[in-house]
C-alpha cells in the first residue's frame, strides 16, 4: 500500500475516533438528573462490593462526603481532557446522608498521550474543611486537597499505599486504554442546571448538602445503599 494511503487511513481513523468521543461526551452530558442518580447507585453498589476495594466501606463510614461519578471520560490525542457528571452527598451533624447535589469534574493536559478511557469513580472526602472548600469552588485536586489512590482497580493508574493524611481517597474502575501522563489538577464544579431541575429553582449546593432543605423521591434507593455505611 502506498505510504500516502497509509497516512490518510491513519488520519481518517483518528478523525473518526475523535468524532466518536465527542459524540459520546455530548450524549452523556445531556443525561437527565435521574439517570445520573440511578447510575451513581449502580456505581456505589459495584464498588463497595468489589473484592479489590476492601478498605473502601471502612473509609466510607468515616467520610464527610462522597462524590460518585458513574462515567468519567478521559480522551486525548496530544491535547487531552477528562470530564464527567456525578453527585456529591454529605453527612449531616447526626451522621445522616444528604440528598445528592449534582457536580461536574474535569481536567485538561497537554503532552504525549493518546487513547480513550471510561471510568467509574468515587472520591471520599474525609474532612469538613475540604468539603466546605469544594462547595465554595476553591479546590483543585492534588494541589489544594491531597488525594490518595485507593487499591488498584481494573486498569486504574495509581499506587496502593494509603496516605493517612489524605483529604480525599480515590477509587476507580476503568475500561479502555490510555497512554501518557496522568492528569493532575482536576476541579469539581456545581452543576446548577441539574440541581435546579431536580429540586427546584431555589436549590443550591448549600441548601441541598448542608442545610438539607431539599429532597427528591428518586434519590431514595441511592440513600438506602449509602445509609448502610
Amino acid at each position: 500500500m502506498p505510504r500516502h494511503m497509509t497516512s490518510r487511513t491513519a488520519a481518517a481513523a483518528i478523525v473518526a475516533a475523535v468524532l466518536t468521543i465527542a459524540g459520546t461526551v455530548a450524549a452523556r452530558a445531556d443525561s437527565k438528573p435521574q439517570v445520573v442518580v440511578d447510575n451513581a447507585r449502580y456505581t456505589l453498589e459495584k464498588m463497595v462490593g468489589h473484592p479489590d476495594f476492601k478498605p473502601l466501606p471502612g473509609l466510607l463510614r468515616k467520610a464527610q462526603a462522597v462524590l460518585i461519578v458513574p462515567s468519567l471520560l478521559k480522551a486525548g490525542f496530544f491535547v487531552g481532557g477528562e470530564g464527567g457528571a456525578g453527585v456529591l452527598l454529605a453527612r449531616g451533624e447526626g451522621g445522616e446522608w444528604s440528598n445528592p447535589a449534582f457536580f461536574s469534574i474535569g481536567a485538561g493536559s497537554f503532552g504525549l498521550q493518546i487513547g480513550f478511557q471510561d471510568s467509574q469513580v468515587m472520591l471520599l472526602v474525609m474532612s469538613r474543611r475540604t468539603l466546605e472548600s469544594m462547595l465554595e469552588a476553591k479546590v483543585k485536586l492534588g494541589a489544594d486537597a491531597s488525594v490518595s489512590a485507593g487499591p488498584v482497580g481494573i486498569g486504574f493508574e495509581g499506587g496502593t499505599a494509603i496516605n493517612l493524611r489524605a483529604d480525599i481517597y480515590s477509587y476507580a474502575l476503568s475500561r479502555g486504554a490510555f497512554l501518557g501522563a496522568s492528569f493532575e489538577g482536576s476541579v469539581t464544579v456545581e452543576d446548577k442546571d441539574r440541581n435546579k431541575a431536580y429540586y427546584g429553582p431555589d436549590a443550591t449546593v448549600q441548601s441541598i448538602l448542608i442545610k438539607q432543605q431539599h429532597s427528591n423521591p428518586g434519590a431514595a434507593e441511592l440513600l438506602r445503599v449509602l445509609n448502610a455505611y
